[in-house]
């Protein structure tokens, strides 16, 4: 072989090398997710159906989300999971872009109540993911009469002595606030938001008050008696209590008859995503009727598709994952805000925060 056929070969070698380098690049799916929010078994069931490698990250806060996807995050990420608050914020960033509906057959399967959302009117950027409830932990042995109210959090008689804690996300905490004040849940604008900080303020100052604390980790403090009372979501709950039956034997989940948070997380494809043709591959593999239920199987919260029911565990299919009639006309999303109403809501939340 002369010399001119060896360059010839080394250069179609390189030239392969390259090509397999960058194909296998480009069969990635970048996933920025809740943690623990996903079926490991879902995600190698995409892997080996599309012959992917499937990056996961996870933000702890919407605000963690919502700050990486501004600093570059909307290029390195093919599908993000934000809860229906923040989708117009979004949007109005730029930071998304709309879906392609052609590519998501299975949208068909979506119930009706999930269709044409207030916070994405024409399903134009979002797939729903899962949706569920924002209420009340406590321990039914230490307050075996509980009222179904959030004065178990605001009123001092009822929960005197007793350690209890609030949920950190200041929208939702003074959405019960507003509720507990008879304002509704979903109350916005200066004069209610200032009447829920001075309530949430005189809660924060009573000498059994713990801290702000996420719904999440409350759970654990309130099974080992570090709190009895706090904040949390219904699917947390069923799945700790499923892992930790003994530990969870006297809580309860409580949804607060003033009215409370019922929120639904969506899939949605950053504006700059790397691969969204998979990403909406990926859409469209949650959205079918066994992978959705596999879903909320796994993390205990509601499927907001109705193909999926069927194949549901039977604790899904009631309370507290999934509410009675009577519960869901008590139940509102947490309001949407931007411009100068966002940074009133954060002045005087920073300021409650400060004290």
């Amino acid at each position: 072989m002369n010399n001119q056929a060896k360059r010839w070969l080394v250069g179609l070698g390189s030239a392969l090398l390259l090509s397999t380098t960058v194909h296998a690049a480009e069969q990635k799916l970048f996933l920025f997710n809740w943690s623990q929010y996903m079926d490991p078994d879902i995600i190698k069931a995409f892997e080996q159906k599309y012959h992917v490698d499937v990056v996961q990250s996870y933000y702890g806060s919407l605000d963690e989300m919502y700050a990486k996807l501004q600093a570059g995050g909307d290029s390195q990420y093919d599908i993000i999971v934000p809860s229906n608050y923040f989708v117009p914020r979004l949007v109005k960033a730029g930071l998304v872009q709309p879906l392609n509906k052609a590519e998501l057959p299975n949208l068909d399967n979506v119930m009706d109540r999930f269709k044409d959302p207030s916070y994405d009117p024409g399903e134009k950027y979002t797939a729903p993911y899962q949706w569920g409830i924002t209420g009340i932990v406590y321990n039914a042995k230490v307050f075996p009469h509980a009222p179904d109210s959030w004065s178990l959090l605001f009123d001092p008689k009822e929960n005197e002595g007793q350690p209890f804690s609030m949920i950190s996300d200041g929208q939702v905490l003074f959405g019960a606030a507003c509720a507990y004040l008879g304002k509704g849940y979903n109350c916005t604008g200066q004069q209610n938001w200032v009447d829920a900080a001075k309530l949430v303020l005189k809660t924060k100052q009573r000498s059994n008050f713990t801290g702000f604390i996420d719904g999440t980790p409350v759970l654990q403090q309130v099974a080992r008696g570090v709190t009895q009372v706090g904040m949390t979501y219904n699917g947390d709950f069923l799945a700790d209590k499923e892992s930790n039956p003994e530990g969870f034997k006297d809580l309860e989940f409580m949804i607060p008859k003033e009215g409370a948070e019922v929120w639904v997380d969506s899939m949605m494809i950053p504006r700059r995503a790397p691969h969204p043709k998979l990403a909406h591959e990926f859409i469209n593999f949650i959205l079918n009727p066994k992978i959705g239920a596999q879903l909320s199987n796994y993390n205990m919260y509601s499927t907001p598709n109705k193909a999926s029911v069927q194949y549901l565990d039977p604790l899904l299919r009631k309370p507290p994952a999934l509410p009675t009639p009577e519960q869901m006309k008590r139940l509102e999303f947490t309001p949407s805000l931007d411009g100068k109403q966002l940074q009133l809501f954060q002045q005087i939340w920073s300021d409650v925060k400060s004290r």
